[in-house]
């Protein structure tokens, strides 16, 4: 099969996630920059990414770089890419979004409208035709200019990775599931360990929590862009992904995943996300203020997204609230605490600094990741086989 390179874009501060789990797949890493990974795969890599990769937002088909510093030079340099190696005869394609940094080309809809005009003109001169219906499959192109360097990937993915197909119902100011899924995958939390998110919401955190803990691949059950592409890579490719995705599920025994909330109507939510990502019996939801959290056990996770005033009405709460977690947790004092929050005076109102403070974008949005970590649990004791 032939080799590619694919770019896989992620989180800012959570390259290294990625990066693990490329390599557990087996690619090869080629390139680590800020929020994106480089990595080299047959075109069997572009189904397995797309199914198993956490968290990625999407997986891009690496076409062509180049340098560009006007407008004809990236007209010429497109044009001269073998755009018929990638697109059919009746492929429909455009650049679907254009972005620059630091670059002389600066304006998005302008290098979009110059980039498929020289993809035309390209493969007119190739399918001698002049005209193309383009009513076959879907072909977006997102590029990237930095620094002059153009990066032309083709979108195998389509929709954001980071919608599953399972939440359907979201609370305010959600955390993505690639985000909550790189936060569990960035902490030493593990399957036997206790978990619990007392601000669940939709029930993301404890729903990624359970897909990890029982290995249900992420895009199991949803549809990809690439699929289409029986040009590049025959339909076989994806359901091979598919079936070895469902051959890896592990039954989940013994998961300990408490998922708490103050709004009944959020809680009945997330029971519902968690049922159609099939692993709601894994986890128990519960109509809870923090003011009430407890454990009777020690050694496990508080992973969260507590409110951080988005809103200007929400801001004068949030002294009390960040005051009202610091108690609780404390109560909890052998476990380890990664709180995700927006609030600026998180740290302050929670009583204690956070051990470790990482700076994350959710979205458009600065956030921070405050890692707390408590002690390690005892070894166990080792019991000496018998002898026969």
């Amino acid at each position: 099969m032939e080799r590619y390179e694919y770019i896989a874009p992620c989180h800012f501060g959570m390259e290294a996630v990625l990066k693990r789990e490329i390599a557990d797949l087996g690619y090869e890493i080629t390139n680590v920059e800020d929020g994106k990974i480089t990595f080299a795969g047959d075109a069997a890599a572009m189904c397995r990414a797309n199914v198993f990769l956490r968290t990625t937002e999407r997986v891009l088909l690496k076409v062509a770089c180049f340098t560009a510093t006007s407008f004809d030079e990236l007209f010429e340099k497109t044009k001269a890419v073998a755009w018929e190696q990638y697109i059919p005869e009746n492929g429909r394609f455009w650049v679907a979004k254009a972005t620059s940094i630091k670059s002389t080309l600066f304006s998005p809809s302008d290098i979009q409208s110059i980039m498929k005009k020289a993809m035309v003109e390209r493969l007119k001169t190739v399918y001698h035709k002049e005209w193309f219906e383009e009513n076959g499959p879907s072909y977006a192109l997102r590029v990237t200019l930095m620094k002059d360097v153009v990066t032309i990937g083709l979108d195998t993915s389509g929709e954001s990775l980071h919608r599953r197909g399972y939440r359907l119902l979201t609370a305010k100011a959600p955390v993505t599931e690639t985000l909550a899924a790189a936060i569990l995958l960035l902490s030493p939390w593990k399957a036997d360990r206790h978990l619990v998110d007392p601000f669940c919401g939709s029930g993301t955190f404890c729903i990624e929590a359970a897909m990890i803990a029982t290995h249900r691949a992420p895009g199991m059950n949803r549809d990809f862009a690439a699929e289409d592409w029986t040009n590049l890579l025959p339909r076989k490719c994806w359901y091979d992904a598919v079936t070895e995705a469902n051959d890896l599920v592990f039954p989940g025994d013994g998961l300990s995943i408490q998922g708490y909330d103050i709004d009944g109507e959020i809680v009945a939510a997330a029971r519902e996300n968690a049922r159609n990502a099939e692993v709601e019996e894994f986890i128990h939801f519960q109509e809870r203020p923090v003011a009430a959290l407890s454990h009777p056990k020690k050694y496990g996770f508080i992973i969260t997204n507590p409110p951080y005033g988005e809103r200007l009405d929400d801001k004068a709460a949030m002294p009390a609230l960040y005051r009202e977690m610091g108690e609780a947790f404390s109560r909890l004092d052998s476990w380890s605490y990664y709180i995700l929050t927006g609030y600026e005076e998180a740290e302050h109102y929670f009583g204690r600094k956070a051990d470790k403070k990482r700076k994350i974008y959710n979205g458009m949005m600065k956030t921070y990741l405050l890692e707390y970590m408590g002690p390690k649990p005892p070894r166990r004791p080792v019991t000496p086989e018998k002898e026969n």
